[in-house]
């Protein structure tokens, strides 16, 4: 591994890139990086330190997402909450497809976010 030096004054100082790309960070990655800055600090120095804290929150992203898309999908279809109700009370289901969505994210933050 060589190392290149850049002088500033009477010093020199090494050129550290990194050439890894930053997968997107979406809302429950940001939720869990909080998360983890404020709970769980060894844990996050640990992954930022061997530069896995961005894959990481990445595929937490990417697993909450699809996990609440799925769970809103099944608690929707349970509770008879359909596109023919969407077409003949729109403000009912709204109002508890909003419900579902909100319980379906509860499930979702407490057992992949907040653990």
């Amino acid at each position: 591994m060589e190392l290149s030096y850049v002088q500033q004054g009477e010093y020199f100082f090494p050129k550290l890139c990194f050439e890894a790309e930053n997968p997107p960070i979406g809302k429950y990655g940001l939720l869990r990086k909080s998360y983890l800055k404020e709970h769980k600090r060894g844990w996050y120095s640990s992954l930022l330190l061997t530069g896995k804290l961005d894959a990481h929150l990445a595929e937490i992203d990417r697993t909450c997402t699809e996990r609440v898309d799925l769970i809103t999908n099944q608690l929707a279809r349970r509770e008879g909450v359909t596109e023919a109700l969407k077409a003949t009370d729109q403000m009912t289901w709204v109002a508890r497809m909003s419900s579902i969505r909100a319980r379906a994210e509860e499930i979702v933050l407490s057992e992949l976010v907040y653990c």
